[in-house]
């Protein structure tokens, strides 16, 4: 997506860090930074959500559906007693007006939270945390699906799987109608970039 849109490709080259969440761009990535490895969102969290009582972070969640934060809620209580939840709302699943854009940065700044994670899926998690970049933000990390790996809601795919880079199967099997289109065109253009060699040129 980023190599065709300028728009995008902005969002994702200023980002403070970019890391692999698929598989494939780790294996990619590896060729030119020999250390580098697949972060997911849930196992990113995790890691955070460890050693967040031993810092004092706070967390602000925002996405997703409110039944699902509630479920997510309950679960990150009992796995990670103590942790400080500043604040979490459901996403709106359309875009944001400016002013809802303003509201929701104040809420954020407002929580006091450290870390405000965003689970929107790409690339409207991206583009709203571009937008709402240089505020009183803490730091915004887009998860994707993470909240609903972690709320128990959906099932994780098997090590097995994500070894082999077939963590976009499960997925797919998990949630077709909403993925099948997304991945048919973006698996296809990511091979297809990667066998011709292709590369995004500056401006375009």
């Amino acid at each position: 997506m980023a190599h065709d849109d300028p728009s995008y490709w902005a969002c994702q080259a200023e980002s403070v860090m970019s890391v692999p969440d698929g598989k494939p761009l780790s294996v990619l990535g590896s060729k030119s930074i020999e250390s580098m490895d697949r972060v997911t969102g849930p196992d990113l969290m995790r890691e955070i959500f460890k050693i967040s009582n031993q810092y004092g972070w706070s967390h602000y969640f925002y996405g997703n559906e409110q039944k699902n934060l509630d479920a997510l809620k309950q679960s990150l209580q009992k796995t990670y007693p103590g942790l400080n939840i500043a604040g979490m709302e459901p996403s709106v699943f359309r875009p944001l007006t400016e002013n809802e854009k303003c509201e929701l940065s104040k809420r954020i700044a407002d929580s006091g939270a450290d870390f405000a994670w965003i689970a929107l899926g790409a690339p409207r998690q991206e583009v709203l945390m571009y937008e709402l970049k240089g505020g009183p933000q803490p730091l915004m990390i887009g998860v994707g699906g993470a909240f609903n790996v972690l709320a128990g809601v959906v099932p994780e795919a098997p090590i097995w799987m994500q070894d082999l880079s077939l963590e976009w199967l499960y997925r797919l099997i998990q949630e077709p109608k909403r993925l099948f289109k997304r991945y048919l065109i973006t698996n296809t253009k990511f091979l297809f970039y990667q066998f011709t060699g292709a590369r995004r040129k500056e401006g375009k």
